[in-house]
């Protein structure tokens, strides 16, 4: 019994310390966006999947470069950017929230 309660400790801890997807996307002035990714833990984003939805039907669909980013053309029509690094770590951010 006490095994399994260290155990099921061990895990709550480590739940603590996961980290929260981020992602920060600007228009640059030049009928483009860039976003960039990341984790509140400071690592990394490169390689993580990226699409932009329209109409509920993917677009476009790439990963993050090697700088945990992405630039792509701004498509017309209402879209989502869309980061998803797996269950629990997918963040949209809708076209028309995208500033410079």
């Amino acid at each position: 019994m006490m095994k399994k309660s260290l155990v099921v400790l061990a895990l709550l801890a480590n739940s603590l310390f996961a980290h929260t997807a981020l992602m920060s996307c600007f228009n640059n002035g030049d009928n483009t966006i860039t976003c960039e990714g990341g984790f509140s833990d400071g690592s990394s984003a490169n390689g993580v999947k990226f699409f932009i939805l329209q109409n509920d039907k993917k677009i476009l669909e790439t990963r993050l470069n090697e700088d945990s980013e992405v630039t792509f053309n701004i498509p017309n029509g209402k879209y989502s950017a869309v980061f998803d690094a797996g269950d629990g770590h997918q963040i949209h951010v809708k076209g028309e929230d995208i500033t410079e």
